[in-house]
């Protein structure tokens, strides 16, 4: 971006920070931050397991309505969103945080406070993005902004795990007329993730005919299919730029001691900043599975294991440059705030899909500090959060423009 370009930016974000209604949106936001602490351990504690989002997402719409938006709705997908119409000629943008988390049914998600921090599964990826939107939502209530494109704010389903972002990939099937996505998610208030990491993840199953270790000895076993292709896999080599990775990260098969397993199975996941790189992987990783399926077959002289593939996560590799006018516009919105923003390595987020189909979106980090994402002992110190708050906010008007105040930037 040219000199003139940023020096437009920052002119148009002074002039945005320094209005009245928005000065008080910002005001509120900080005085509203108990409020955000208190919604984000209420949503926690409505268990939002992958594929099993729906008693959170009923909430978090009642939400929604409650905070005055058009048009709220649960789609066939899960998702849940509503509608801030602009008052003049502006961009659409989609702004979300994610629904489910990583945890099974059953696991305990009560918060537990300790000395001002909060700890419970979930209490920081993703519900306190959930509990930042509506913040953001109640701060345009409050000030009465008048933005000038329109806003879609909600919650998406199926980003975590085999969710395989089936919640923002419906949106933007349903949806063609977003010209921009904001996702809410992630530590780091001023963090901005730009880039795309990118994944297949696939099931493995060798399936034979088993039988008795002893009396049945020479029949093809899957248990050994798998582990001669789970060291095959392990001795893989791929590229450190673009970054390349697998993994192989849940294993099972067998049913005794005594027995020549019938079936095996294995989870990979394969991943990749680079589409090209990406698909290199696959290509040689399937190779293996087969070969492995062959070789125990022909070590018994035998044909009757076979191995079964499923691709059942396809997240792709997307990427823009860091001049989008999107990078840019977060990148000020940060810095007329007084703080200096961070552009962070790729990474697999909802703003994957969006951006792979052309459309500018970034992931944009959260308030407060943040550890153990993913595990039983997770925790939210939530102490200055509001800052991502205010930060969101301001990237928002940016992007949609204000009436009478200042053009859309997107």
């Amino acid at each position: 971006m040219n000199k003139k370009t940023t020096r437009n930016l920052e002119a148009t974000f002074d002039q945005l920070v320094n209005e009245p209604t928005i000065q008080q949106a910002l005001a509120f936001i900080e005085q509203d931050h108990p409020r955000t602490i208190e919604e984000q351990i209420a949503l926690t504690e409505i268990p939002a397991p992958p594929f099993k989002e729906q008693r959170r997402a009923e909430n978090f719409m009642e939400r929604l309505k409650g905070l005055g938006l058009t048009d709220v709705r649960m789609d066939a997908e899960g998702n849940v969103y509503g509608l801030r119409k602009g008052q003049g000629k502006g961009p659409k943008i989609f702004v979300s945080a994610h629904l489910d988390t990583v945890f099974p049914e059953g696991t305990d998600t009560t918060v537990h406070q300790k000395e001002g921090i909060l700890h419970a599964p979930g209490i920081g990826d993703d519900t306190r993005g959930l509990a930042e939107l509506l913040a953001v939502v109640r701060a345009f209530k409050e000030s009465d902004i008048e933005n000038s494109g329109d806003i879609i704010f909600g919650g998406t389903v199926g980003e975590e795990g085999a969710g395989d972002l089936r919640g923002v990939k419906a949106f933007f099937t349903e949806h063609q007329d977003i010209e921009a996505f904001l996702s809410l998610d992630g530590p780091g208030f001023n963090y901005i993730t730009y880039l795309g990491t990118g994944s297949y993840r696939y099931k493995i199953t060798y399936k034979g005919p088993g039988g008795h270790s002893f009396a049945a000895f020479g029949t093809p076993s899957a248990t050994h299919a798998l582990g001669r292709a789970m060291a095959a896999i392990a001795d893989l080599e791929t590229t450190s730029e673009p970054k390349t990775t697998f993994s192989i990260g849940e294993v099972s098969g067998g049913t005794s001691v005594n027995a020549i397993a019938q079936e095996a199975m294995m989870l990979v996941d394969l991943r990749s900043n680079d589409q090209q790189e990406l698909d290199k992987l696959e290509k040689r990783f399937l190779k293996i599975v087969e070969e492995a399926a062959q070789a125990e077959n022909a070590r018994w002289g035998d044909v009757r294991l076979q191995v079964e593939t499923d691709r059942f996560g396809n997240r792709p590799p997307a990427s823009q440059s860091a001049e989008e006018p999107i990078v840019q516009v977060a990148s000020a919105a940060l810095r007329a705030l007084g703080e200096e923003p961070e552009l962070k390595e790729p990474s697999s987020t909802d703003a994957n899909y969006p951006m792979s189909i052309g459309i500018p979106a970034i992931t944009i980090g959260l308030g407060g500090e943040f550890d153990k994402a993913h595990t039983l002992e997770e925790w939210h110190d939530p102490k200055n959060g509001h800052l991502a708050i205010q930060k969101s906010l301001m990237t928002i008007l940016g992007l949609v423009g204000v009436e009478k105040i200042s053009p859309p930037l997107l």
